[in-house]
């Protein structure tokens, strides 16, 4: 198969993982990305059964509400059953770099206040040490030059995302050649770092479920 076709695959399988969930109150939270907007397209199929969306970035939610799809803010709703989202990264404990399509910080608060997290994703992103993939870190756009230092210091080696603002008007870093054996511990540093919004490491909070697309079918996977 090929990557979309694994993508494809994957999103099939999260609609059928989430399913259980669904009823005509259940609110669920939906990611960003081109893993993420497949599920969505899937969702599309079965929008009746239940309330709708908390959208974990803009484009996330003009891509629910094309879809006939209800989309609530967080605050009104407090916490979701579930968040499906897919990775830029994922290693064997389900920790996970994403943050490559600059939705990092709200995508790792709709994951805070899901009850399970569902990672969606194909072969290709499951690694034995995060890294390969450039970390991105957002930053108060003031503190920019002040958190590469910072970066720098922690062993990365930052460059600037030119061009691009995230959706809560800030800039982003992408951490390269930044090999991480422990994520949790340097999810925590990073975020320490002054000017620092958050990073794309999602250790301290995991997936709970991997569906990880590969050749011969959709492996289910538990932190």
């Amino acid at each position: 198969m090929t990557q979309d076709e694994l993508k494809q695959a994957v999103a099939r399988a999260a609609l059928d993982e989430i399913r259980p969930l669904l009823n005509r109150d259940t609110i669920i939270g939906v990611g960003t990305g081109s893993t993420a907007n497949l599920f969505i397209d899937a969702l599309a199929e079965v929008k009746h059964d239940f309330a709708g969306a908390v959208a974990s970035s803009e484009a996330t939610a003009q891509r629910l509400k094309g879809h006939g799809i209800d989309v609530f803010e967080l605050n009104h709703v407090g916490t979701v059953p579930v968040y499906v989202d897919g990775a830029d990264e994922i290693d064997p404990r389900l920790a996970m770099i994403k943050g490559g399509g600059a939705a990092l910080t709200r995508e790792k608060i709709v994951a805070a206040c899901a009850e399970r997290f569902v990672c969606i994703a194909d072969g290709s992103k499951q690694v034995d040490i995060l890294g390969g993939f450039p970390l991105p870190v957002e930053v108060i756009p003031m503190a920019r030059s002040y958190v590469a230092r910072e970066l720098v210091k922690l062993g990365a080696d930052p460059v600037y995302r030119d061009g691009v603002l995230t959706d809560n008007g800030n800039r982003i870093l992408d951490c390269y050649n930044f090999l991480i054996e422990d994520p949790i511990t340097m999810e925590a540093r990073i975020n320490a770092i002054v000017g620092v919004v958050t990073n794309g490491l999602f250790a301290a909070r995991g997936a709970d479920v991997l569906l990880i697309g590969r050749e011969n079918g959709v492996e289910r996977i538990t932190a």
